[in-house]
């Protein structure tokens, strides 16, 4: 017997409900003088309902020989419950509330077990059971929450051995409403208190959100009399019984049919196997961004598509899904749960754990940012990429992670439009805006505005979500600035470009290529990607003799006048050019620097602390080189001139002699050499322009060397002295504050810092490093835990957003552009967390799949 609670919507009634031997329910309503004139007719149909399942009951316990003794008690076994109550259960429900009122007493749970499903709950329910290709009218079945007890008058003997065996659920994390006299139901009468002090378990009571809030009681006050006075009825008793002795004869297989149960068994394990393969192929497609479906959706015919493609080829080598194709060719079973809409909600569950597991461990991390990106998809629509960022501390080493959780379709592209998604998304994962600690963007207007941006409008919520544009981006900007600062670098460019074009634009003149450059080949310029240029000028630094003989080729070929033309021009003009191969030596310096700063900051791992280090390293080299890098390109610029047989001089310009007017002076403009004007106004110009550029684009990381300098630059924190350390402690506890609250205490992060700087081992040289000396020693440094968790949670870059662009690509692609933004986001998640995939239980899953419907088919 298992008994519950049932909370409604406006009120708290109880119920207690007898399963297995029968059913009966019994509500405790409000006190009624007459009864209506429904419930009379309800009785009266009530009553000759049980006079007609009494009809020859007697013989069922005598027959001729063994089968029709099995036969009949079978027939009175798969009765609905209902039908089984006798005059005597009733009689002992009645004694139940004696006590209170003998009018209570008269009205019966009818209602609950009678009462047909409304339409649009049948509505509900045909579009969910409708998930196959071959469902029937004639075998269609009504899918119920199998955890309502108010739904098991609806059920057979096979879902009710099924409840025995699985046992009662509790949701114990239900919040119980408070009537009008601000009481309500407690946990505490989850348990029977014995006279001795002992606490039993009543495993029978169940509290259920439920529907039925214009009947029963909500006397909170009186509550434990009445349970107690429950469990010394005969009814609670018999129910108890019946309950483990069938719990008993299910785990010792000693039902009424011991070969019907064995089948049962084989046949849930037969569609449990079933489903683990099917699973295994949704995940596999998922992970490998491959379509689905095809033309058709039945199996052994062409362009079926590849999900039932891996299932055909299963069933070739796997005896199970051999069996399942088997009865599916045969016509023998009607659901085979290889339709489109089955798919769908595989994928949703794989996606759905994924999506649990990420935002379990961001709630343990407590502190978290935000990375978000757009792009347009195949489908012209605008794409938000959300992913998050945070410290997985129970990893051992400790680690930042960065998770992809959904795309966001969105058609208000303005600050205020973004963040009203950004805000409904981590509503909707159940997070607390006030928990960001970071923010990570592109440069674009809407993004970084500091008047309506999103970021100006996130901090207006929450101060301590401290702003990053992407480092990446802002490089590839710096770089932008330095190639558009001078007509000499913008030439420069279009050469490089010209080159790839006319080799590219025939396959016979790549051919040429490819025969006299056996290296690198060229590439074209990226509009977007700066820092990538470097290999499209690598190429020809390192190959500009032999390209330059490809051109020749071409000009003596049978080529046409223009190729001819643009060939001769490149060979002769460009390449041959003393100042061009001498800006390709110093543009290739510049780009491999950027590049090689740019691919470290776009790991997933990569701290601010570490970025800050890299940045100020690159613009070192960048103050170096204009120091040095002038004499250093020459040089080398010289050693491929030679190699080439070119000169190694600057074009000189015819010096312009002004007219001098009356009173001015004889004495001339001093004039500079060709090499001079080269350097002044070429070299200096973008190196200087880089310069300028990067400490403007970079200045937000100054603020956090400033607000965290001390937390990541741990010989500074080692030789603080005394009054700069308790200004620091005071500076970052004045930023992490909020209104009247605030994430660290100031003279108790004063004291986990100063005792730090004594403790710290010598080899410890990074934050990540620190953090994970703080968990060795739980609990010593409490602000200092908190302190350098937020420091390592401020993103660097976008390039976990960017790089699921890619994975839209792929899965979002032109033959499936009209998949649904909940598929797309699924399948993503599937592709993108790999590795938490591969660590879902199918058992697990198998669970979940089996609870979100009543299936027709019992899979565990």
């Amino acid at each position: 017997m298992i008994e519950h609670l049932r909370r409604g919507s406006n009120h708290s009634i109880v119920e207690f409900v007898g399963l297995l031997v029968g059913f009966e329910v019994v509500i405790m309503a409000p006190t009624r003088k007459f009864k209506s004139g429904a419930q009379k007719r309800k009785e009266k149909d009530r009553r000759e309902a049980l006079r007609k399942t009494q009809v020859g009951s007697l013989n069922k316990y005598f027959s001729s020989n063994k089968e029709e003794a099995c036969q009949a008690v079978n027939e009175n076994t798969s009765e609905e419950p209902e039908q089984v109550v006798n005059d005597h259960h009733i009689e002992e429900a009645e004694e139940l509330n004696q006590s209170e009122n003998e009018e209570n007493n008269e009205i019966l749970n009818e209602d609950v077990h009678n009462a047909e499903p409304n339409q649009s709950e049948n509505e509900e329910i045909n579009d969910i059971i409708n998930e196959d290709v071959h469902t029937t009218n004639s075998t269609e079945e009504i899918l119920f929450d199998m955890d309502d007890p108010g739904n098991w008058n609806r059920t057979d003997q096979n879902i009710t051995d099924f409840l025995v065996e699985r046992g009662p659920k509790r949701d114990n994390n239900v919040i119980f409403p408070r009537d009008k006299c601000d009481r309500c139901f407690s946990s505490k009468h989850y348990f029977r208190e014995l006279p001795n002090g002992e606490k039993q378990e009543r495993k029978w009571l169940k509290h259920l959100v439920g529907q039925l809030a214009d009947e029963g009681v909500n006397d909170w006050h009186n509550i434990s009399d009445r349970l107690k006075s429950h469990e010394r009825s005969r009814y609670h008793i018999g129910s108890m019984t019946s309950w483990m002795e069938l719990a008993k004869r299910l785990k010792l297989k000693l039902t009424i049919d011991a070969s019907l149960q064995e089948q049962i068994n084989q046949e849930k394990e037969h569609w449990k196997q079933v489903l683990e393969r099917i699973l295994a192929v949704v995940k596999r497609l998922g992970k490998n961004n491959l379509a689905f479906r095809g033309d058709s959706e039945k199996l052994y015919e062409e362009n079926n598509g590849i999900f039932l493609q891996m299932i055909e080829l299963l069933a070739e080598f796997d005896s199970t899904m051999q069996e399942h194709v088997r009865r599916i060719n045969k016509h023998e079973v009607q659901y085979h749960y290889l339709s489109h809409k089955i798919q769908n909600e595989m994928i949703q569950l794989l996606a759905g754990e994924v999506k649990s597991s990420i935002i379990s461990r961001i709630k343990e991390a407590k502190y978290f940012s935000v990375i978000l990106d757009c792009t347009p998809d195949v489908s012209n629509e605008e794409q938000m990429s959300l992913v998050l960022r945070s410290v997985n501390v129970s990893a051992t080493p400790i680690v930042v992670e960065e998770y992809f959780l959904e795309f966001l379709k969105v058609s208000d592209t303005s600050g205020l439009g973004l963040l009203n998604e950004l805000l409904t998304a981590l509503k909707t994962l159940g997070l607390d805006v006030n928990d960001i600690r970071g923010q990570g963007y592109d440069n674009g207007s809407n993004m970084k505005g500091k008047n309506k941006g999103v970021q100006s409008r996130l901090l207006e919520i929450n101060p301590k979500a401290f702003y990053t544009p992407c480092a990446c981006h802002s490089l590839n900007l710096v770089l932008s600035d330095m190639a558009h600062c001078c007509p000499k670098a913008e030439s420069f460019f279009g050469v490089i470009q010209r080159i790839y074009s006319l080799f590219s634009a025939s396959t016979k003149r790549w051919q040429v290529f490819t025969e006299h450059v056996t290296g690198f080949t060229v590439k074209p310029l990226s509009e977007t990607r700066w820092e990538s240029r470097v290999e499209s000028v690598k190429a020809i630094r390192y190959q500009a003799p032999e390209i330059r003989e490809a051109l020749i080729h071409l000009v003596n070929g049978k080529e046409d006048v223009k190729t001819k033309s643009d060939a001769e021009t490149l060979a002769t003009y460009n390449l041959q050019n003393f100042e061009f191969l001498f800006g390709m030596i110093i543009w290739y310096e510049l780009l491999h620097a950027v590049n090689n700063v740019s691919k470290v900051l776009q790991t997933e791992d990569m701290h601010v602390d570490t970025a800050i280090k890299e940045l100020e390293r690159l613009l070192s080299f960048l103050q170096k080189f204009r120091e040095t890098g002038f004499e250093e390109s020459l040089i080398e610029a010289k050693e491929i001139a030679s190699e080439m047989g070119i000169e190694p001089v600057f074009m000189e310009k015819r010096t312009i002699h002004k007219k001098r007017q009356f009173g001015e002076s004889s004495s001339e403009a001093v004039t500079q050499s060709a090499a001079e004007s080269f350097k002044v106004n070429y070299f200096l110009y973008i190196v200087d322009q880089a310069i300028s550029s990067f400490k403007t684009r970079f200045e937000q990381f100054k603020t956090f060397e400033e607000n965290f300098g001390l937390l990541f630059d741990l010989d500074k924190l080692r030789s603080a002295d005394r009054d700069s350390l308790k200004s620091f402690c005071a500076n970052l506890t004045n930023l992490l504050k909020h209104g009247e609250i605030s994430d660290l205490n100031e003279d108790d992060l004063y004291h986990d810092l100063r005792m730090l700087s004594e403790d710290l081992p010598n080899e410890t040289k990074r934050a990540i490093d620190v953090l994970n000396y703080i968990k060795e020693v739980d609990g010593c440094y409490p602000n200092a835990w908190i302190a350098y968790r937020i420091l390592l949670t401020i993103p660097v870059t976008v390039a976990s957003a960017e790089r699921s662009f890619s994975k839209l690509k792929l899965i979002k692609s032109y033959l499936r552009s009209t998949m649904s933004q909940e598929r797309l986001s699924g399948l993503a998640m599937i592709s993108i967390e790999k590795d938490i995939v591969g660590k879902l239980d199918y058992v697990n899953l198998i669970s979940t799949f089996a609870s979100k419907n009543a299936r027709r088919v019992i899979f565990q």
